[in-house]
Protein backbone atom coordinates (compact mmCIF):
# COMPACT_ATOMS: atom_id res chain seq x y z
CA UNK A 1 0.00 0.00 0.00
CA UNK A 2 1.48 3.68 -0.75
CA UNK A 3 0.77 6.89 1.09
CA UNK A 4 0.89 9.98 -0.38
CA UNK A 5 3.25 12.31 1.13
CA UNK A 6 2.26 15.09 3.09
CA UNK A 7 2.69 18.42 1.65
CA UNK A 8 5.16 20.31 2.87
CA UNK A 9 4.26 23.72 4.78
CA UNK A 10 3.90 26.80 2.56
CA UNK A 11 7.69 28.76 2.97
CA UNK A 12 7.37 31.89 4.83
CA UNK A 13 8.12 34.90 2.17
CA UNK A 14 9.01 37.43 4.79
CA UNK A 15 11.49 37.40 7.77
CA UNK A 16 9.66 39.07 11.25
CA UNK A 17 12.51 40.17 13.30
CA UNK A 18 11.01 41.71 16.87
CA UNK A 19 12.51 44.68 18.19
CA UNK A 20 11.43 44.57 21.98
CA UNK A 21 9.24 41.35 23.65
CA UNK A 22 5.93 43.76 23.83
CA UNK A 23 5.81 45.84 20.78
CA UNK A 24 7.89 46.27 17.20
CA UNK A 25 8.74 44.30 14.69
CA UNK A 26 11.34 44.38 11.50
CA UNK A 27 10.36 43.24 8.03
CA UNK A 28 12.91 42.21 5.52
CA UNK A 29 12.46 40.03 2.20
CA UNK A 30 10.39 42.19 0.24
CA UNK A 31 10.32 44.84 -1.96
CA UNK A 32 7.23 47.64 -1.35
CA UNK A 33 7.78 49.40 -4.29
CA UNK A 34 6.62 45.87 -6.46
CA UNK A 35 2.94 44.82 -6.25
CA UNK A 36 2.78 42.22 -3.52
CA UNK A 37 1.08 38.49 -3.29
CA UNK A 38 -1.52 37.49 -1.48
CA UNK A 39 0.76 35.18 0.58
CA UNK A 40 3.51 38.11 1.32
CA UNK A 41 0.09 40.52 2.41
CA UNK A 42 -1.34 37.95 5.00
CA UNK A 43 1.94 37.56 6.51
CA UNK A 44 2.45 41.02 6.88
CA UNK A 45 -1.17 41.46 7.83
CA UNK A 46 -0.50 38.65 10.65
CA UNK A 47 2.91 40.23 11.84
CA UNK A 48 1.42 43.81 12.42
CA UNK A 49 -1.46 41.83 14.05
CA UNK A 50 0.87 40.29 16.43
CA UNK A 51 3.83 43.03 17.15
CA UNK A 52 1.55 46.62 16.38
CA UNK A 53 3.74 48.09 14.62
CA UNK A 54 5.96 47.11 11.98
CA UNK A 55 9.28 48.16 10.50
CA UNK A 56 10.57 47.67 6.64
CA UNK A 57 14.19 49.55 6.06
CA UNK A 58 16.04 49.73 2.78
CA UNK A 59 12.93 50.59 0.73
CA UNK A 60 12.94 53.54 -2.25
CA UNK A 61 9.49 54.31 -3.36
CA UNK A 62 8.14 57.18 -4.98
CA UNK A 63 4.78 58.71 -3.95
CA UNK A 64 2.60 56.08 -6.49
CA UNK A 65 4.43 52.95 -5.25
CA UNK A 66 3.37 54.54 -1.69
CA UNK A 67 0.26 54.55 -2.25
CA UNK A 68 0.47 51.75 -4.33
CA UNK A 69 1.75 49.57 -1.21
CA UNK A 70 -1.30 51.20 0.81
CA UNK A 71 -3.68 50.26 -1.18
CA UNK A 72 -2.52 46.67 -0.34
CA UNK A 73 -4.83 46.85 2.72
CA UNK A 74 -7.71 48.70 1.76
CA UNK A 75 -8.99 52.41 0.28
CA UNK A 76 -7.13 55.54 1.35
CA UNK A 77 -8.52 58.44 2.77
CA UNK A 78 -7.54 62.30 2.39
CA UNK A 79 -4.07 62.56 4.34
CA UNK A 80 -5.63 64.85 6.82
CA UNK A 81 -9.20 66.39 7.77
CA UNK A 82 -7.87 69.75 8.50
CA UNK A 83 -4.90 69.97 6.24
CA UNK A 84 -4.48 68.86 3.10
CA UNK A 85 -2.41 66.78 1.61
CA UNK A 86 0.47 67.02 -1.72
CA UNK A 87 -1.48 68.54 -4.30
CA UNK A 88 -0.79 65.73 -6.65
CA UNK A 89 -1.44 63.17 -4.08
CA UNK A 90 -3.93 64.33 -1.55
CA UNK A 91 -3.40 60.64 0.39
CA UNK A 92 -0.15 62.00 1.23
CA UNK A 93 0.99 64.12 4.16
CA UNK A 94 4.41 65.78 3.80
CA UNK A 95 5.66 66.89 7.19
CA UNK A 96 8.95 68.92 7.98
CA UNK A 97 10.57 69.12 11.40
CA UNK A 98 9.97 73.26 11.82
CA UNK A 99 6.20 72.38 11.81
CA UNK A 100 7.03 70.45 15.17
CA UNK A 101 9.57 72.68 16.35
CA UNK A 102 7.28 75.87 16.51
CA UNK A 103 4.51 73.97 18.72
CA UNK A 104 6.92 72.79 21.08
CA UNK A 105 8.60 75.97 21.67
CA UNK A 106 5.00 77.24 22.82
CA UNK A 107 4.73 74.70 25.15
CA UNK A 108 8.34 75.51 26.69
CA UNK A 109 7.10 79.00 26.84
CA UNK A 110 3.90 79.02 28.49
CA UNK A 111 3.22 81.48 31.41
CA UNK A 112 3.74 80.48 35.19
CA UNK A 113 1.34 78.54 36.54
CA UNK A 114 -0.21 77.41 33.01
CA UNK A 115 -0.79 73.65 32.38
CA UNK A 116 0.79 72.42 29.43
CA UNK A 117 -1.07 69.96 27.36
CA UNK A 118 -1.02 66.34 28.00
CA UNK A 119 0.46 65.67 24.58
CA UNK A 120 3.03 68.06 25.98
CA UNK A 121 5.66 65.41 24.93
CA UNK A 122 3.99 64.38 21.19
CA UNK A 123 2.31 61.25 22.51
CA UNK A 124 -0.40 60.63 20.23
CA UNK A 125 -2.99 58.55 18.40
CA UNK A 126 -3.89 60.30 14.85
CA UNK A 127 -6.75 61.76 13.21
CA UNK A 128 -9.33 60.63 16.31
CA UNK A 129 -11.68 63.55 16.19
CA UNK A 130 -13.74 62.05 13.77
CA UNK A 131 -16.24 59.45 14.09
CA UNK A 132 -14.94 57.02 11.95
CA UNK A 133 -10.64 57.20 12.48
CA UNK A 134 -8.68 55.68 9.87
CA UNK A 135 -7.74 51.94 10.31
CA UNK A 136 -4.10 52.25 9.21
CA UNK A 137 -1.19 54.58 9.28
CA UNK A 138 1.93 54.23 7.38
CA UNK A 139 4.71 56.62 7.45
CA UNK A 140 7.84 57.17 5.51
CA UNK A 141 11.47 58.53 6.22
CA UNK A 142 12.20 60.60 2.83
CA UNK A 143 15.47 62.63 4.63
CA UNK A 144 16.46 61.26 7.73
CA UNK A 145 19.32 63.49 9.95
CA UNK A 146 22.54 61.34 10.58
CA UNK A 147 21.09 61.22 14.07
CA UNK A 148 18.03 61.65 16.53
CA UNK A 149 14.33 61.94 15.40
CA UNK A 150 13.87 58.96 16.54
CA UNK A 151 9.67 57.47 16.95
CA UNK A 152 9.00 55.96 19.86
CA UNK A 153 5.79 53.62 19.46
CA UNK A 154 3.42 51.72 22.49
CA UNK A 155 1.51 48.64 22.98
CA UNK A 156 -2.30 50.16 24.01
CA UNK A 157 -3.36 46.14 24.32
CA UNK A 158 -0.47 45.63 27.26
CA UNK A 159 -1.24 49.09 28.92
CA UNK A 160 -4.70 48.16 29.29
CA UNK A 161 -3.87 44.51 30.80
CA UNK A 162 -1.24 45.86 33.27
CA UNK A 163 -3.82 47.91 34.75
CA UNK A 164 -5.70 46.27 38.06
CA UNK A 165 -8.88 44.42 37.44
CA UNK A 166 -10.65 47.00 39.53
CA UNK A 167 -9.50 50.36 36.98
CA UNK A 168 -9.87 47.78 33.92
CA UNK A 169 -13.76 47.13 34.97
CA UNK A 170 -14.09 50.86 35.98
CA UNK A 171 -13.55 52.11 32.46
CA UNK A 172 -14.45 49.26 30.08
CA UNK A 173 -18.23 50.95 29.79
CA UNK A 174 -16.62 55.02 29.63
CA UNK A 175 -16.72 56.98 26.36
CA UNK A 176 -14.59 60.16 26.11
CA UNK A 177 -14.79 62.94 23.85
CA UNK A 178 -12.05 63.93 21.41
CA UNK A 179 -12.25 67.18 19.48
CA UNK A 180 -9.56 69.64 17.59
CA UNK A 181 -7.01 71.31 19.45
CA UNK A 182 -4.64 73.80 18.89
CA UNK A 183 -2.33 71.29 17.08
CA UNK A 184 -4.88 70.58 14.25
CA UNK A 185 -5.78 74.72 13.76
CA UNK A 186 -8.93 74.74 15.99
CA UNK A 187 -9.03 78.81 16.39
CA UNK A 188 -6.73 79.46 13.98
CA UNK A 189 -7.69 80.68 10.15
CA UNK A 190 -8.13 77.88 8.28
CA UNK A 191 -7.38 77.71 4.48
CA UNK A 192 -10.44 76.22 2.45
CA UNK A 193 -9.53 72.55 0.91
CA UNK A 194 -9.21 71.97 -2.70
CA UNK A 195 -12.00 69.30 -2.44
CA UNK A 196 -14.19 71.18 -0.77
CA UNK A 197 -14.64 69.40 2.77
CA UNK A 198 -15.37 70.82 5.46
CA UNK A 199 -12.39 72.13 8.13
CA UNK A 200 -14.11 71.47 11.12
CA UNK A 201 -14.13 72.16 13.99
CA UNK A 202 -14.51 68.49 14.72
CA UNK A 203 -15.76 66.65 18.04
CA UNK A 204 -16.63 62.50 18.27
CA UNK A 205 -17.59 60.03 21.53
CA UNK A 206 -15.28 57.07 21.17
CA UNK A 207 -15.40 53.81 23.87
CA UNK A 208 -12.08 54.28 26.06
CA UNK A 209 -12.11 50.83 25.51
CA UNK A 210 -11.68 49.49 22.62
CA UNK A 211 -11.88 45.88 21.46
CA UNK A 212 -9.65 45.21 18.19
CA UNK A 213 -11.89 44.13 15.13
CA UNK A 214 -9.50 41.06 14.24
CA UNK A 215 -7.85 40.12 17.08
CA UNK A 216 -10.81 40.31 19.89
CA UNK A 217 -8.05 41.96 22.21
CA UNK A 218 -9.23 44.93 24.35
CA UNK A 219 -7.47 48.53 24.58
CA UNK A 220 -6.86 52.01 25.82
CA UNK A 221 -8.38 54.18 23.18
CA UNK A 222 -7.58 57.66 24.28
CA UNK A 223 -5.71 60.35 23.05
CA UNK A 224 -3.25 63.31 24.82
CA UNK A 225 -3.98 65.70 21.84
CA UNK A 226 -7.91 65.39 21.88
CA UNK A 227 -9.37 63.66 24.71
CA UNK A 228 -10.57 66.43 26.63
CA UNK A 229 -13.18 64.83 29.20
CA UNK A 230 -15.05 61.48 30.05
CA UNK A 231 -19.03 62.36 29.98
CA UNK A 232 -20.54 61.49 33.88
CA UNK A 233 -17.74 62.04 35.48
CA UNK A 234 -16.89 65.57 37.38
CA UNK A 235 -14.49 67.53 35.89
CA UNK A 236 -11.88 66.31 38.81
CA UNK A 237 -12.39 62.88 38.61
CA UNK A 238 -12.56 62.95 34.54
CA UNK A 239 -8.98 64.91 34.62
CA UNK A 240 -7.48 62.39 37.15
CA UNK A 241 -8.89 59.38 35.48
CA UNK A 242 -7.06 60.73 32.21
CA UNK A 243 -4.12 62.13 33.53
CA UNK A 244 -3.47 58.21 35.37
CA UNK A 245 -4.17 56.23 31.84
CA UNK A 246 -1.94 58.15 29.81
CA UNK A 247 0.81 57.82 32.67
CA UNK A 248 -0.21 53.95 31.83
CA UNK A 249 0.31 54.68 28.53
CA UNK A 250 3.96 56.04 28.04
CA UNK A 251 5.50 53.60 30.70
CA UNK A 252 8.38 52.32 29.16
CA UNK A 253 7.96 49.16 29.47
CA UNK A 254 5.36 49.03 26.54
CA UNK A 255 7.43 51.18 24.49
CA UNK A 256 9.84 50.35 21.01
CA UNK A 257 11.80 53.14 19.83
CA UNK A 258 12.36 53.20 16.24
CA UNK A 259 15.67 54.92 14.70
CA UNK A 260 14.48 56.23 11.27
CA UNK A 261 17.21 55.13 8.19
CA UNK A 262 15.00 55.60 4.93
CA UNK A 263 12.34 53.34 5.72
CA UNK A 264 8.59 52.82 5.99
CA UNK A 265 7.56 52.57 9.65
CA UNK A 266 4.26 50.50 8.86
CA UNK A 267 2.39 51.82 11.12
CA UNK A 268 -0.50 49.85 10.06
CA UNK A 269 -0.83 49.67 13.67
CA UNK A 270 -3.59 47.37 15.22
CA UNK A 271 -6.57 49.08 14.30
CA UNK A 272 -3.99 50.17 12.14
CA UNK A 273 -3.30 52.27 15.17
CA UNK A 274 -5.69 50.36 16.63
CA UNK A 275 -3.23 49.24 19.34
CA UNK A 276 -0.50 51.33 19.32
CA UNK A 277 0.47 55.23 19.88
CA UNK A 278 3.20 57.44 18.84
CA UNK A 279 5.57 59.56 19.74
CA UNK A 280 8.47 61.12 17.21
CA UNK A 281 10.89 62.34 19.68
CA UNK A 282 12.60 65.57 20.19
CA UNK A 283 16.13 64.42 20.16
CA UNK A 284 17.15 65.93 17.00
CA UNK A 285 19.46 69.19 15.72
CA UNK A 286 19.96 70.01 11.86
CA UNK A 287 23.04 69.05 11.40
CA UNK A 288 25.97 71.11 9.44
CA UNK A 289 25.47 70.07 6.17
CA UNK A 290 22.22 68.40 4.85
CA UNK A 291 21.72 65.94 2.19
CA UNK A 292 18.60 65.93 -0.43
CA UNK A 293 16.30 63.65 -1.28
CA UNK A 294 15.66 62.38 -4.53
CA UNK A 295 13.97 65.43 -5.58
CA UNK A 296 16.80 67.28 -4.60
CA UNK A 297 14.83 69.53 -2.07
CA UNK A 298 16.97 69.99 1.60
CA UNK A 299 14.91 70.02 4.72
CA UNK A 300 16.73 68.66 7.36
CA UNK A 301 13.98 66.16 8.00
CA UNK A 302 10.91 65.43 6.14
CA UNK A 303 8.22 62.36 6.16
CA UNK A 304 5.45 61.77 4.68
CA UNK A 305 2.50 59.63 5.91
CA UNK A 306 -0.84 58.71 4.86
CA UNK A 307 -4.05 57.04 6.41
CA UNK A 308 -6.37 54.38 5.39
CA UNK A 309 -10.21 54.14 5.27
CA UNK A 310 -12.18 52.42 7.92
CA UNK A 311 -11.10 51.57 11.78
CA UNK A 312 -11.93 50.57 14.66
CA UNK A 313 -9.32 50.33 17.66
CA UNK A 314 -6.16 51.83 18.14
CA UNK A 315 -2.06 52.20 19.26
CA UNK A 316 -0.12 55.78 19.62
CA UNK A 317 3.08 57.73 18.04
CA UNK A 318 5.08 60.08 20.18
CA UNK A 319 7.24 62.97 18.33
CA UNK A 320 9.32 64.61 20.15
CA UNK A 321 11.81 66.96 17.72
CA UNK A 322 14.50 68.83 18.79
CA UNK A 323 16.45 72.57 17.81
Amino acid sequence: MSTAAAPSAVAARIAVEPVTPVIGAEISGVDLSQPLDAQTLAEIQAALHKWRVIFFRDQDLNNDQFKAFGRSFGPLTPAHPITEGLYEHPEIWERQVDEYRVRRSENDNLKPGARAPRDYKGWHIDITFVANPNRYSVLYGVQIPPYGGDTVFANLVAAYEGLSPKIRALIDDLQAVHQTSDYDGDGRSRIPRRDGRSTGPFASLHPLVRVHPETGEKLLFLNPGTTTHIPGLKQPESEALLDLLHFELTRPEYQVRFRLASEVAGGLGQPGRRSRRTHRLRSFRPPARRASDHRGRRPPLRSRRFPFAGARGRAVQRSRLNG
